[in-house]
């Protein structure tokens, strides 16, 4: 799949059929955000692949989202702010949450490819989460992602925003290009 064609048909799927995929694909996924940016080449980023039923069930109840126990796999994003706080400061939480961004773009763009599907779940709580996985205090966890195959067809996606209503040009609120004015020379 090129890659225009799987960021204009990635979505969120709420519903899963039983039919488990190929953990070996969902690896490959994960190996795709390894590319992602990373602040100062300090990689801080952890995925648990969960496939136990029971695990995925609890976090569901941690999610408050049903549609999460329907999944046959979860990656559990996690990241470790230790190193990149102390390489940049306050600054770091931030690029520490702009690269998780970013590597679990790479991570839905590729399931997208892939013909699995997902949704990006990050409300829950993560203290549950945590005690579920055993993941240390210390350690964030980013997102929930339930990973397997979509129930339906794939539907026809929305159309998204207008490129108009979020395009600016040289400044904020500009909405057309001015042309350059000429240099006398």
């Amino acid at each position: 799949m090129e890659l225009n064609k799987a960021i204009q048909s990635r979505t969120s799927v709420r519903k899963f059929n039983s039919k488990k995929p190929d953990w070996r694909h969902i690896i490959e996924c994960i190996d795709s955000a390894r590319y992602a940016p990373i602040a100062g080449g300090i990689s801080s980023l952890k995925f648990i692949l969960v496939d136990n039923s029971e695990a995925i069930k609890k976090i569901s109840e941690a999610a408050q989202q049903d549609f999460v126990s329907q999944a046959q796999y979860i990656v559990v994003v996690c990241s470790n702010p230790l190193r990149t706080i102390n390489s940049y400061g306050k600054q770091g939480e931030i690029y520490l949450r702009q690269q998780a961004g970013a590597a679990i773009q790479n991570f839905l763009l590729k399931i997208t490819e892939s013909g699995l599907s997902t949704c990006w779940v990050g409300h829950f709580a993560e203290s549950q989460i945590k005690r579920i996985l055993k993941i240390p205090k210390e350690i964030h966890v980013e997102a929930i992602l339930p990973i397997g195959f979509e129930y339906q067809k794939k539907r026809t996606r929305k159309s998204k925003i207008d490129l108009d209503n979020i395009l600016y040009f040289n400044e904020y609120g500009e909405k057309k290009m001015k042309p350059l004015k000429k240099l006398n020379v």
